[in-house]
């Protein structure tokens, strides 16, 4: 009896494992998304100022003023849950984080002095902004994507945990978690929702570290103090 229960553990977990690599590509590709359309929207707001920057800031204030959840529930359920659905809708949703942050690398970037003087020797502004501005202002971009990723995974895991995202025959995490919710299986059966609940719990943790790592590498008070 022991046997077989162990047996179905390491089953369990090994299908949890494997879905790893697909919950990933779901947060990546959602973030790689915010990114496209938060850098471009960002830098335009903040290089070019005026109207750019009302629109594209008041835009992203409204956005950020509804819960993203409750938001993105409402588009699952119009468009239908799927993973490309869920991808897309958490990729678009997410770009305000990006926009806000490359908005305000650049306000400080563009004071600098060396791009005070492309400007004086003619350069135009996509040359300029390609090779002074966006170099300067694009590191805190990445520790944002590595923190953005996490967080497409877990809103990917808690939409399937409600039914409105991967759905069955498709797996994951969450759905997994999802069919184990009565009390019985609670209680008795902890290979059907220990393995896809340790495997999120370890995947956002790891992928935090690594924009922690990320953070620390590319800040140069934290390299000052090392030394």
């Amino acid at each position: 009896m022991m046997q077989g229960i162990f047996w179905k553990y390491i089953r369990r977990c090994a299908v949890a494992l494997l879905l790893a690599a697909g919950i990933f590509a779901v947060g990546l590709l959602s973030a790689i998304i915010s990114l496209c359309i938060g850098v471009p929207l960002g830098l335009i707001a903040g290089y070019y100022k005026g109207i750019w920057e009302t629109i594209v800031m008041r835009t992203a204030d409204i956005f950020m003023s509804f819960p993203s959840m409750i938001l993105i529930l409402v588009l699952v359920s119009v468009i239908g849950p799927s993973v490309w659905t869920v991808t897309l809708v958490i990729g678009i949703l997410g770009w305000t984080d990006f926009a806000k942050l490359i908005y305000g690398n650049v306000l400080s970037v563009r004071e600098k002095e060396y791009v005070e003087s492309a400007k004086a020797v003619g350069t135009k502004d996509i040359p300029l902004l390609i090779k002074y501005v966006i170099p300067n202002a694009f590191a805190p971009i990445l520790i944002n994507f590595t923190f953005r990723t996490a967080q497409a995974i877990i809103q990917e895991s808690a939409l399937s945990f409600l039914g409105m995202g991967v759905q069955p025959p498709e797996a994951s995490w969450g759905n997994i978690l999802y069919a184990a919710q009565s009390i019985t299986v609670l209680s008795s059966r902890p290979w059907l929702w220990v393995p896809p609940g340790i495997l999120l719990v370890l995947t956002v943790s790891g992928i935090n570290f690594i924009g922690d790592g990320i953070r620390d590498a590319l800040d140069a008070k934290t390299k000052i103090k090392k030394k």
